[in-house]
């Protein structure tokens, strides 16, 4: 399996990241996709990436932080893009939940982040929270200017938006909400989205899947994320795994082993 989602730098890990990722590949996890959410963090996530030959990791600037990031350029991301182990752009996206970025911030955000996406070749990873209808616009517009290739991460979004943006190639990510008893709503969408276009991530350290519930999220439950997808689907466990696994190593391209 592949977790094409993890934080893995901060307080979170600190003390034990080594042993959470031999739990995790103990449990079948081959690859993991280090996500960056502030420029300011990359050193911290690249080092992760260079001691293991399993990880690789992304540049970006989550929406929460386009404040503090306005004066980002494409070349800066195409820059950090240029690495080896870097293998995709962001994340990036809209979140109009919490408010922490201006609506401006983060659409400038998002344009830069797409452009580099473009620009590279590279995937953009997308967060989307109550910003389903301009997070559309925007990327069909963007696609007028010129394709890029994309994942709607960890997605809860409607419909509408999970049709739009698959008409324009997007791949979708799923994560422990899946499993969730509230969830009814994510899996009617889920349940609508082709499976050649899905793909699996923990988004640990949060959002542990059924029955982990309540703990400290870790790449090792990835498989609890697979089973709420089978269960969905109504297909064998090893069969979602294999799927979503090729999908995740057809998306992220860049990934080598």
């Amino acid at each position: 399996m592949f977790d094409t989602h993890v934080n893995l730098h901060g307080e979170t890990y600190a003390e034990d990241l080594d042993a959470v990722l031999n739990r995790a590949r103990e449990a079948g996890v081959s690859r993991f996709l280090a996500i960056c959410d502030r420029l300011d963090n990359l050193p911290a996530i690249q080092a992760i990436a260079e001691a293991h030959s399993d990880i690789w990791c992304t540049a970006g600037v989550h929406p929460h932080h386009a404040k503090d990031f306005t004066g980002l350029t494409v070349d800066e991301l195409l820059k950090h893009a240029s690495r080896p182990d870097t293998v995709a752009i962001g994340e990036t996206g809209l979140d109009f939940h919490y408010g922490y970025s201006a609506e401006s911030d983060q659409v400038t955000s998002l344009r830069t982040h797409i452009q580099a996406a473009r620009s590279s070749g590279l995937p953009v990873i997308l967060h989307t929270r109550e910003a389903d209808d301009l997070m559309a616009d925007i990327l069909e517009e963007e696609h007028r200017t010129g394709q890029f290739r994309m994942l709607l991460h960890c997605y809860t979004g409607g419909l509408d938006l999970a049709q739009r943006a698959l008409a324009l190639g997007a791949y979708v990510s799923v994560s422990g909400i899946l499993s969730f008893k509230s969830a009814s709503e994510v899996r009617a969408v889920i349940r609508e989205v082709p499976m050649s276009r899905i793909i699996l991530e923990t988004d640990c350290p949060y959002l542990a899947p059924v029955p982990m519930r309540g703990r400290r999220n870790e790449p090792a439950f990835l498989v609890h994320v697979g089973e709420a997808l089978a269960a969905l689907k109504e297909m064998p466990l090893d069969e979602v795994t294999d799927i979503t696994e090729r999908n995740s190593l057809a998306l992220f391209d860049k990934v080598s082993g």
